[in-house]
């Protein structure tokens, strides 16, 4: 799912109406979906393309797949990512690779055609929230990472805890067998070989650097290796059994870490004899706890940084309803302005009648814009709406949002009397 994670968003757009826009957020431990659609009620429509288009490429059941997901709309969807981006729903809170994964979901996206605008927005906005956490708060100042925090707890595991003398296979060449590399390599590690169920290895090591294995080299590599890290998330492996077999002549122990959510390696590895395995729950209980100051700190960005994107998208869907009514407004003051050219023809007098006019206009629409803008802020954009329709009979093309209350007229009639 994680390979073709792009794919289920482009199907999703050309299969639905429903959908107009998607972003997937997918890592090894991590699966997520963001999506827009063009009003609240096609919402569970939308949800359902999304998990159709899951059931298809995964080969799970509908059900299975409806199931295995939880839902979130409105404000809660900025919540959940703004706190994501920040690290803080991460098993290594503060985690810096979440943040790079945010902004890379996004690019793909937008290379793939994908991202509507107002998901532009969101992402772009969680980004800003991240870097703000990072820059305001000491949460995560030491750099910690899921796979920091695997590699520390196999040093502490090693007889020998000089990284420059280990053997480390990697299995995968995605985001995290990226940063593994680079870790890797910041400890001293020279001797790293990849493999790749889906063959990029050999590109993966001619940027990064390292061996590539195949199914030929891979056995041997196995053997004499020190560490194995998998990040892969595939469908292929490795097996107790086999890893056994292949290590049976093997003299020095063996760290495996399976940092795949999906587990690279078959559990029972770690009851084999001379080997200890380290898994992503191994991570979460093993990872320090961060001053409860610098997460109160950063949840409060988060926080106030997800009220103010939602404040100002509310205030920016209002934004139909006043082209709407300027749109109105100068209809007819034009119309108007026809029957005086045509009463008094092209002249000066008629100039001047039209700037008066429409000076009255922009002032008449000055009360009923701001006051557009303070309705939306505090979600009551519907009464806008509706009082525009029950007044001018407009109608506005915009998706209808929360049930309104009661409307009240947008312009001040005291103050047309007394002009």
């Amino acid at each position: 799912m994680s390979n073709g994670s792009s794919g289920i968003a482009t199907n999703a757009l050309t299969g639905s109406p429903a959908v107009t826009g998607a972003v997937v957020l997918a890592t090894c431990n991590r699966y997520e979906i963001y999506g827009e659609a063009p009003h609240p009620d096609d919402v569970e429509a939308a949800r359902a393309a999304l998990v159709a288009q899951i059931s298809e490429a995964s080969g799970l059941s509908e059900p299975l797949v409806s199931r295995s997901f939880s839902t979130r709309t409105g404000p809660e969807v900025t919540q959940h990512l703004f706190a994501v981006s920040a690290g803080l729903d991460s098993a290594v809170v503060g985690e810096r690779e979440i943040a790079g994964q945010v902004r890379r979901a996004l690019i793909t996206a937008q290379h793939e055609g994908t991202a509507s605008a107002g998901l532009v927005r969101l992402f772009q906005a969680a980004s800003k929230t991240a870097k703000d956490v990072g820059a305001q708060t000491a949460l995560g100042s030491r750099g910690l990472s899921i796979v920091s925090v695997a590699l520390d707890l196999a040093t502490d595991l090693s007889e020998n805890p000089d990284w420059s003398s280990k053997k480390v296979v990697v299995f995968g060449t995605g985001a995290y067998a990226g940063a593994t590399m680079a870790l890797l390599r910041e400890r001293g590690c020279t001797d790293i070989s990849v493999f790749s169920s889906s063959g990029r290895a050999e590109g993966f090591v001619a940027t990064r650097g390292g061996t590539a294995l195949d199914d030929d080299s891979l056995n041997p590599a196995v053997a004499a290796a020190d560490v194995m890290i998998g990040c892969s998330g595939s469908d292929t492996r490795v097996e107790a059994d086999e890893l056994a077999q292949v290590r049976a002549n093997s003299p020095q122990p063996l760290i495996a870490i399976d940092l795949a959510l999906t587990h690279d390696f078959d559990p029972a590895v770690g009851e084999l004899d001379g080997v200890e395995l380290l898994t992503l729950e191994s991570v979460r209980l093993a990872a320090p706890q961060e001053q409860a100051e610098s997460l109160a700190q950063a949840s409060s960005i988060v926080n106030g940084a997800a009220t103010a994107f939602e404040q100002e998208r509310e205030a920016r869907s209002v934004d139909s309803a006043i082209v709407a009514l300027r749109r109105h407004t100068m209809n007819v003051l034009d119309a108007e302005m026809e029957k005086v050219r045509a009463r008094h023809g092209c002249t000066a007098a008629a100039e001047e009648v039209e700037f008066a006019l429409r000076r009255m206009v922009k002032q008449l629409l000055h009360v009923p814009t701001v006051r557009a803008r303070e309705l939306a802020a505090n979600g009551q954009q519907d009464e806008y709406v509706a009082a525009l329709e029950a007044l001018y009979g407009i109608t506005v093309e915009q998706p209808a949002a929360r049930p309104s209350a009661q409307a009240e007229c947008p312009v001040d009639h005291r103050g047309l009397e007394s002009a």
